[in-house]
């Protein structure tokens, strides 16, 4: 089948079991390959069959769980031209509204405007003016768009609507504090009993069912749709609490009722500081997101034009001053500057670019006035490439959080039950119970086990239902990741997968790709030895002929070397590329041979003459290739590929980080290992063919286990695929992601070394949240049952929690990862 991939944003997510019922659900549904929901992002990655179901159903499978999918439409107003009766309207109308993409269309023939609401994901305003002049008229100009809030507004929106609720519950929740200070230290009830319970039981209802309404409301919706998560057991603790004050007129109980009100109010003060830092956490894709030019300017029949950035097409030749952000993606036709690239590469060294070079979208034009084609537009820039990566990487598992997950779908009907029980052991075994309290009230001084029997159950049973924490454990992972791909974008190594943090700390031996990763990819002519009488001139000539034919980057550099020179490339025919040894021609109706000595003695030409030669230039690291023409060996053509500024020091320092280091080539093992002693390599895996690279990752991967492989992401797309970790290396724009699990946007080796320390830190930090996820309620829990934990003290051990998991996948930040020869 044809999958589709889709993001839901969801809404009315209190907790990770909100996530697990969300998940649960759709992957129930029919046409669902794969679902993943993330609750700290409160997204659904979704991946599914568009035959089976479609998107609309999808969101209709979230909300019959109880949750809402946020609708991400846009509106647009059009004026269209040529429209003579109600028959144009239709037409166009029924037009738009057959487009995917298009929720609803009205065409107004009275007013010639159309009014659209649409999925900007899938449509431009490009795509109306196609649409529109198909049917025979055309879109004059475009009014009224509304434009959906940026992800910064809706985060800060939430963050102010937490803020009011949080003090809008202390108003009413202070005053009970006050209220109850005589009554617990010196026993008076002010001014009386009934007047000190009757204002518990005033003063608790604003907290609870005006600013904790949407706890109750989403409660009720998960336990309406056969779910449940925290908010049912907040809703429950405080709704049994509060009940003890009408009931304390009535029955021997103590009232409960403002310490409801006092767990709403830390509850909905964790949730506040839980917003402030989730955004916190999410903050590297709106950093993005602001990064993009909001106009370009372009040249139109020669004349200067400031248009919006969405309107730029590819092709347009932009203008840009200096200091100015490069709009988009493009090749630079006119001028020379340097640009400060660090926004898409992590690197602060601005880099010099000229006519012919490309260019990145957002980055920033330093020196010089420059005019740029654009190549790449909107979805397919390279900022909104890794903006989607970033977003994908966060909508991945790791998987240790799988054992997580198990535990939250079970969590809170599991505190459910243990809630019961605490109450009913408290019924039938007080006495016991009470020991424990008598033991414990000399240092815990909200503990009275003089109470009565029932007060001290429903006391016991509130603490459980309210400090049992499944937010800790459900944000454990998704937040460390969120800040950890999120600096990671910042520093140019972009995790595709989760599963690659987990794996790279496992890693044993890093192998490379010689060409363009451990090297710089760009080959010289170094030496030409010549023999038979050939000249230098003439071997020169008739290898760059031949090579003419090739796109290898030795060949290319033999042609451009000849080319220096003001040597003609003569015309060849019946050119042949022979893998991995070399390529054939004939030149004027003979046929030259040019490669290596597996084919020269294919051939029948006897190269031992040249082998001393052979030997020198290999050990000197050079490639070096025989040229012969009709059984006659002609010389030796010497290319030599330099070495990446930071290769060496890359090595040494991932050796500090206690890894092994390969190297994987098509060259003879003298120049590899050569190649391999300048740079410091381990292992050298030398005259691989393209095609045998995969079988040399599974021999590696046999002989030490967990290998990560660092190529172009092209030629070497199946052996990463193979290693454990695939790790592409590429420059900018020209990024090949589809087969690597982690990409660098820098083409140095720091930028392994970055991969590497990122990983660890952030997998470091996974673990540290699940364990003091696990620990807290492993320890709380059995507190709370036995009475000696206060229902407050509960409820604000309980929004620590949270708060501290996410504050210290924040803490993430402080990791340094740049090389350590970096700074």
């Amino acid at each position: 089948m044809t999958k589709k991939k889709a993001t839901l944003q969801l809404e009315g997510m209190s907790c990770a079991s909100c996530a697990q019922t969300v998940e649960k659900a759709l992957n129930k549904a029919d046409g669902v390959a794969e679902a993943r929901v993330n609750f700290a992002a409160e997204k659904a990655y979704i991946e599914f069959d568009p035959a089976e179901i479609d998107e609309e159903k999808l969101a209709e499978v979230v909300r019959s769980t109880g949750y809402d999918v946020r609708d991400e439409r846009e509106k647009l107003t059009m004026e269209i031209g040529g429209m003579t009766c109600a028959s144009c309207s239709a037409a166009v109308e029924k037009a738009l509204n057959k487009t995917d993409g298009v929720y609803e269309a009205n065409v107004n023939i009275a007013s010639e405007k159309g009014r659209v609401e649409y999925d900007p994901t899938k449509l431009s305003r490009e795509d109306f003016k196609e649409i529109v002049k198909n049917t025979g008229y055309e879109v004059i100009s475009f009014e009224g768009d509304e434009k959906t809030e940026s992800e910064e507004d809706k985060d800060l929106k939430k963050v102010a609507e937490a803020k009011r609720k949080m003090w809008g519950t202390w108003v009413f929740t202070i005053p009970i504090i006050l209220w109850m200070i005589p009554e617990m230290v010196f026993g008076i009830a002010w001014p009386n009993m009934t007047v000190f319970n009757l204002g518990m039981v005033v003063l608790a209802i604003p907290p609870l069912f005006i600013y904790g309404r949407k706890t109750f409301v989403t409660a009720y919706r998960a336990v309406s749709h056969g779910g449940a998560n925290m908010d049912v057991l907040i809703a429950i603790g405080t709704g049994a609490a509060f009940i003890t004050g009408p009931a304390v007129f009535f029955t021997p109980i103590a009232n409960y009722a403002g310490v409801a009100a006092m767990i709403m109010a830390f509850h909905l003060t964790g949730r506040y500081i839980e917003e402030t830092a989730k955004g916190r956490a999410s903050q590297a894709i709106k950093k993005l997101l602001e990064l993009g030019a909001k106009t370009a300017t372009v040249i139109v029949d020669g004349e200067e034009k400031e248009i919006p950035i969405e309107d730029v097409q590819p092709g347009d030749v932009m203008l840009v001053r200096p200091g100015e952000k490069i709009p988009t993606d493009g090749e630079i036709v006119e001028g020379k500057t340097t640009v400060d690239e660090s926004m898409a590469t992590g690197e602060s060294m601005p880099v010099e670019r000229t006519i012919g070079d490309e260019v990145i979208g957002a980055t920033v034009n330093q020196n010089g006035l420059i005019k740029i084609k654009a190549t790449k537009v909107g979805k397919d820039t390279f900022l909104s490439q890794v903006v989607k990566m970033v977003e994908e990487a966060q909508g991945t598992k790791v998987p240790i959080q799988e054992f997580a997950d198990r535990i939250t779908s079970i969590f809170v009907p599991t505190v459910l039950i243990v809630a019961a029980l605490t109450f009913v052991l408290w019924l039938v075994f007080p006495d016991t119970l009470r020991s424990v309290g008598f033991w414990a009230q000399s240092f815990l001084p909200w503990v009275n086990p003089t109470l009565g029997t029932i007060t001290l159950a429903f006391f016991a049973t509130i603490a459980v239902l309210v400090i049992a924490c499944p937010c800790a454990l459900g944000l454990a992972t998704p937040t460390a990741l969120m800040v950890g791909s999120g600096i990671g974008a910042e520093n140019g190594v972009l995790i595709r997968k989760g599963e690659a943090i987990q794996t790279m700390k496992d890693v044993h031996t890093i192998v490379f790709d010689k060409t363009g990763t451990i090297t710089k990819g760009q080959p010289e002519v170094t030496d030409l030895v010549t023999a038979n009488g050939t000249g230098e001139e003439e071997l020169l000539q008739l290898a760059a002929s031949v090579e003419a034919g090739s796109e290898h980057p030795l060949g290319v550099s033999i042609v451009n070397d000849a080319k220096d020179r003001g040597l003609e490339i003569k015309e060849i025919i019946d050119f042949g590329s022979i893998t991995g040894k070399g390529v054939k021609a004939k030149i004027d109706g003979k046929e030259v041979l040019v490669g290596s000595r597996r084919l020269m003695n294919e051939s029948d030409i006897d190269s031992s003459g040249l082998e001393e030669e052979m030997i020198r230039l290999e050990k000197e690291a050079k490639t070096a290739m025989l040229v012969a023409t009709e059984g006659k060996l002609l010389g030796i053509v010497a290319v030599a590929d330099a070495l990446k500024e930071d290769s060496v020091n890359a090595i040494k320092e991932l050796h500090k980080l206690g890894l092994q280091s390969a190297m994987i080539t098509g060259d003879n093992e003298r120049t590899a290992k050569a190649i391999a002693e300048q740079v410091g390599i381990d292992h050298v895996v030398a005259e691989v063919l393209p095609d045998g690279k995969v079988d040399e990752i599974k021999k590696l991967q046999d002989k030490f286990g967990v290998i990560a492989m660092v190529g172009d992401g092209i030629n070497d797309a199946p052996a990463l695929t193979q290693a454990n970790v695939g790790i592409a290396i590429g420059t900018g724009t020209d990024i090949a992601i589809e087969s690597s699990d982690i990409t660098l946007v820098r083409g140095d080796l720091s930028a392994v070394i970055t991969a590497v320390k990122l990983s660890r830190a952030t997998f470091r930090k996974i673990k540290q949240n699940l364990f003091w996820a696990f620990i807290y309620n492993t320890i709380a829990i059995p507190f709370a049952i036995l009475g000696l934990l206060h229902p407050v003290i509960a409820e604000i051990a309980m929004a620590t929690s949270s708060i501290s998991v996410i504050t210290n996948a924040n803490m993430l930040r402080r990791v340094d990862v740049k090389p350590s020869y970096d700074k």
